[in-house]
């Protein structure tokens, strides 16, 4: 009995340093990896890892990780040397395979959200007019001051916020906000003076990881909310 007391002991005290070293592993590997994505997306802001999955070091023996969940904070994106602010990017990446020297991977599949804020989409706008919600998803309330005779004039717009295909048939998304209706509309001049200030378009797939893309987007009182998703991912520009 003595001897099968010291055994399980011995057990539980090996046990408890195993984790300990697991879970000390797993927090630097997460903080590296953080650290090599924020560099290499150029952010400005804040890169959090947290990889999935027990124990952390027979998966890094492996090269492979069950899901690595990754959020970043204030990413610039864009197209056409245009660019965006994601306030936040949320993504899973699942089956990772790590590289030989474990300093980023390629996950299988990976699906995320990401948040432009309705100040961030105001000055991406670059047409002095100011963005909130619309009311209902998918809707924007866009007020723009015109010139009409030579008088200023500020009114608000209700615009659909869609995501259609890059221009010329392009790859990748482009987020297009367009004004339902305008005052004048069909008055020569007056319609297309108000939605040079009200509709533009704005790609953002530069800048986001590497196979993640674009596949859905709605808006509410935070904000204009995107949907990614893809295959064949890249981590931390591996």
């Amino acid at each position: 009995m003595r001897f099968l007391r010291f055994v399980v002991i011995v057990a539980v005290v090996l046990g408890g340093l195993f984790v300990g070293a697991d879970r000390w592993a797993v927090g630097y590997a997460e903080d590296r990896l953080a650290e090599r994505i924020q560099s290499h997306q150029g952010l400005v802001g804040s890169a959090e890892v947290d990889i999935h999955g027990f124990p952390f070091l027979t998966q890094a023996l492996s090269h492979q990780l069950e899901q690595v969940d990754l959020k970043l904070k204030d990413i610039d994106v864009g197209a056409d040397g245009r660019r965006t602010r994601l306030a936040q990017l949320d993504a899973s990446f699942h089956d990772v395979k790590l590289n030989g020297n474990y300093t980023g991977g390629s996950a299988k599949r990976a699906e995320g959200t990401a948040l432009i804020s309705y100040a961030d989409l105001t000055k991406a706008s670059q047409t002095g007019a100011t963005l909130t919600y619309g009311g209902q998803p998918g809707k924007l309330k866009v007020t723009a001051t015109v010139e009409v005779l030579g008088r200023p004039i500020t009114r608000s717009v209700i615009s659909t916020v869609a995501l259609v295909d890059g221009k010329g048939g392009a790859a990748g998304k482009t987020v297009r906000v367009h004004a339902d209706s305008v005052p004048g509309e069909g008055i020569p001049g007056i319609e297309s003076a108000i939605r040079r200030r009200t509709d533009f378009d704005r790609g953002i797939d530069d800048g986001l990881p590497a196979g993640l893309k674009l596949t859905a987007l709605t808006s509410d009182e935070a904000g204009v909310h995107l949907t990614l998703t893809g295959t064949d991912v890249s981590l931390a520009g591996s």
